[in-house]
């Protein structure tokens, strides 16, 4: 019997198991194809020794586990966007992606056996196949918990990576553009968190976090034009009643995170002269809470000694 060979259905093309990515791809390449399977990402360079080393161990890994797990290579000459929202400072560097987001990642040349571990490690905790359609706003949603809970750890450079791939699925997530300026923001870099903001598209969310970041940002902007700590300390001292010294040695403590001591210098600065330039430091004082948050300590506190001062 002639079979007739052209009769028969084409086979789908079998799942590429190692491939070379782009910026351009990365979310179909990694953050959709982590749904259904894990993906590890390697990003390498040409003239980078150690990538060289590392990559074909990577690779034998991948294609051992049979499906299991798969491989995206970046070239980050090339490709330079996703690595730096990775926050990606040195190669070789790979992430590994489970479900739409990172997951866990390590640095540097490891033994192929440290990368099988890892391997293992990832294909175990990943979750069962493709979640059903319409799954991508939960996987968003519980990404950006993950990242809130790592900012409040301090682990800025977790928080960055989650924040990073949320903005890449969809750059326009008010969230994950608040979040991710709040880490810029913490990580000492106001200038940069404030281009991050200026992102963020009209209507602006009416919440704690971005009415939050935005007086930080004022009060950040404000300190950075002044004297420093110990300078106007010693002016005070010299001059207790020098109340504009006062009320830039509050905004300057307040810009290296000491936020009890710079409500006290403006509670002080209200003993000593409540109505200076307009009631400017209770004006002040007002920012701060905002800025702090309303359940943060210093907060609280500022609050009970503006209360017994202004009820004394």
């Amino acid at each position: 019997m002639n079979v007739n060979v052209g009769s028969a259905p084409a086979a789908p093309a079998p799942v590429a198991l190692v491939k070379d990515s782009t910026d351009r791809a990365f979310k179909a390449d990694v953050i959709d194809a982590s749904l259904e399977a894990p993906v590890l990402v390697d990003f390498w360079a040409p003239w980078c020794g150690p990538c060289r080393s590392l990559s074909p161990n990577i690779e034998k890994v991948v294609n051992e586990k049979a499906g299991k797990i798969r491989l995206v290579k970046i070239n980050i000459d090339e490709n330079p966007s996703i690595a730096g929202q990775l926050g990606v400072q040195s190669i070789p560097a790979v992430f590994a992606f489970a479900g739409g987001r990172p997951v866990d990642a390590f640095m540097g040349n490891i033994p192929e056996s440290e990368i099988r571990r890892f391997a293992d490690k990832v294909i175990a905790s990943a979750p069962p196949g493709r979640p059903a359609a319409g799954s991508l706003d939960e996987q968003i949603k519980e990404a950006l918990v993950g990242a809130k809970q790592a900012f409040d750890a301090g682990d800025l450079n977790a928080a960055a990576q989650i924040y990073g791939m949320v903005l890449q699925a969809q750059p326009e997530n008010a969230d994950a553009i608040i979040g991710m300026a709040r880490v810029y923001l913490k990580a000492g870099e106001p200038e940069q968190a404030q281009a991050v903001l200026d992102t963020l598209k009209e209507p602006q969310p009416k919440n704690e976090d971005y009415t939050s970041l935005v007086a930080a940002l004022r009060l950040a902007s404000e300190a950075a034009e002044l004297s420093a700590i110990a300078e106007l300390q010693q002016t005070i001292e010299a001059s207790p009643d020098n109340h504009q010294s006062r009320y830039d040695l509050a905004l300057a403590l307040n810009a290296e995170g000491k936020r009890v001591e710079a409500a006290e210098q403006l509670v002080t600065l209200m003993k000593r002269d409540r109505s200076w330039n307009d009631d400017a430091a209770r004006k002040k004082l007002l920012e701060f809470f905002e800025a702090w948050g309303f359940k943060d300590p210093a907060t609280i506190r500022g609050r009970r000694l503006l209360s017994s001062l202004l009820f004394s």
